[in-house]
């Protein structure tokens, strides 16, 4: 199989990878440096990349891997020519045509799975990492492609295989009473297996924000500074500031990263009664917002201070983890007020309190747990969770004294699902659904 690498488009350089049994026989009908198919693995060769046609194409370099010290555990053939996508797409070209075919989405990884390189949440990890926005998110997806989360699922996993066999070594002696294991003994490992399945599904939500990030929304009444604080906040223009109260109609969104987390700020229309038909639209999206948000920061005017309408429309964030803000320190004189009182003119330095608050409320919302056992993938959630059910299923059978043939099934249905997540157990159609998500080249 043989793709394009690199990002389309000018670079100083791109890569064309080759990889198959054939790959050095392939690369060499085109290479005229030196016989690839003659040369030690990891070494790197200087030539002429020519056509099937004999047409000279570029000069380029030859980079050998064989099998199976290699990235997908086959021969590798990476071909590094100057950038830019018509040469690119000759040198792709003359290896289809020399024998190789066009690499599917995601088959480079799927080869490196199919030959044991890496398992099933290893491969996945990689999308993650291609797809990190913040440092947190890359600790986490890092983690788990190097392994560590694998880990601890085949630790939790071969821990409920090896009670299934102790349940089923009683079925085989079922006739002459024997217990194998004291009940009380299985009851306390069952449940040890079922907290550590239940601390991974808690770790659920903050995997969520810290691969799409904390969803924050700037709330408040027209003209009390939302615009300017996302604009401080995110260190760049925005949003349209205005002194016209209204200003803001729609719904901005600006991201920026604090802590090694991602957040993703979301400025509304000023929260009032309006008869404008375009506002009351604006005012009805910030509502949503508001709902949908994990945080919500509420902007007040402190040469106004905390009016009626500002206490009404706090009433709809009270379910929510909120931050007051009192915007303006700079017109008034006596810094008075409720909240974080600053002045978003000032940019960023101004808002630092606010940066602060923001991370010390999203750890008491999603907490800080080991970035090995912090779960990203919604695939990954569905399987703990059906291995979660069948433990309780299982202590259950256990609690009613049911016989061991009961509650083995249900500890051999957890193991199936952890088995799932890394792939000692496949299907197929999922196989096919995750790989797809990868570019050609990867």
């Amino acid at each position: 199989i043989a793709a394009i690498a690199t990002a389309p488009g000018l670079a100083a350089l791109t890569i064309v990878r080759l990889s198959g049994p054939k790959a050095c026989q392939i690369a060499s009908e085109c290479f005229t440096g030196q016989d690839l198919t003659a040369v030690e693995s990891h070494t790197a060769s200087v030539g002429m990349w020519v056509g099937p046609g004999g047409d000279r194409i570029d000069r380029v370099v030859a980079t050998v891997f064989l099998a199976p010290r290699t990235s997908t555990g086959e021969d590798v053939v990476e071909i590094t020519c100057h950038g830019g996508d018509y040469v690119a797409a000759l040198v792709l070209q003359s290896m289809i045509e020399n024998g190789a075919r066009l690499a599917r989405p995601g088959e480079f990884t799927q080869r490196a799975f199919l030959s044991g390189k890496i398992d099933l949440a290893q491969a996945e990890a990689i999308a993650d990492l291609i797809h990190a926005t913040s440092e947190r998110a890359h600790r986490t997806s890092l983690a788990a492609y190097e392994g560590h989360y694998s880990e601890q699922l085949e630790k939790l996993r071969t821990a409920i295989l090896e009670l299934c066999a102790l349940a089923e070594l009683e079925i085989d002696f079922t006739d002459e009473d024997v217990e194998f294991v004291d009940r009380a003994e299985l009851r306390k490992l069952i449940k040890h297996a079922l907290n550590q399945t239940d601390e991974l599904l808690r770790s659920v939500r903050l995997g969520t924000v810290v691969r799409e990030g904390i969803r924050v929304v700037i709330a408040g009444r027209p003209n009390a500074g939302k615009s300017t604080l996302l604009n401080s906040l995110s260190g760049r223009d925005r949003a349209i500031i205005s002194e016209q109260p209204g200003t803001t109609r729609d719904v901005l969104e600006a991201d920026a990263e604090f802590e090694g987390l991602r957040f993703r700020f979301t400025d509304t229309a000023g929260l009032r009664q309006s008869t404008d038909a375009i506002e009351q639209e604006g005012v009805r999206r910030a509502h949503d917002m508001i709902a949908k948000a994990d945080l919500v920061v509420y902007v007040y005017d402190l040469v106004y201070g905390l009016t009626e309408e500002d206490l009404n429309a706090l009433k709809e964030t009270e379910e929510k983890a909120t931050i007051l803000v009192g915007n303006k320190t700079d017109l008034v004189q006596q810094h008075t007020g409720v909240g974080l009182l600053l002045s978003a003119k000032g940019g960023p330095k101004a808002v630092i309190p606010l940066v602060r608050e923001l991370v010390k409320q999203a750890a008491e919302i999603f907490g800080n747990p080991d970035v090995s056992r912090t779960v990203m993938n919604a695939r990954h959630k569905n399987h703990l969770r059906q291995a979660h059910e069948a433990l309780l299923r299982a202590g259950a059978a256990l609690d009613a004294r049911k016989s061991p043939d009961i509650f083995s099934l249900d500890l051999h249905a957890a193991a199936r699902e952890l088995g799932m997540i890394t792939g000692v157990i496949t299907n197929e159609t999922i196989l096919g659904a995750i790989f797809s998500r990868f570019c050609i080249g990867k």
